[in-house]
């Protein structure tokens, strides 16, 4: 299983909603991948991130900053982003269709 499956199979297991996986390796962003999902409140959001960190940092991963509010957190995993926001939020900021118009750049 892959890291982006890992990740999503935690976050569909504990009922995370809309979990989605945006694949940027070939785009002109600072990461490789991102990973949004929603949360049904903040605390199933703080919930989410203690779950990931059980998973995750075993195998190796190293979260290198996380910024939390009640309505968005943000994993940093050094190539890959993961937002946990409440449906509100993710509706407002609309992430994916941001990721979505970054321009190709790499040659493939």
């Amino acid at each position: 299983m892959t890291r982006e499956e890992t990740i999503v199979k935690v976050l569909e297991d504990k009922k995370a909603v809309n979990v989605e996986v945006i694949n940027l390796q070939d785009k002109d962003y600072i990461v490789d991948f991102v990973v949004i999902a929603t949360t049904l409140n903040a605390k199933h959001g703080f919930a989410l991130l203690n779950y990931l960190k059980e998973e995750l940092k075993p195998a190796g991963e190293e979260f290198l900053r996380v910024d939390e509010n009640d309505d968005w957190t943000v994993i940093d995993l050094g190539d890959a982003f993961i937002h946990l926001m409440t449906e509100k939020t993710r509706e407002k900021y609309s992430l994916e269709e941001f990721l979505s118009e970054l321009e190709i750049t790499k040659e493939g």
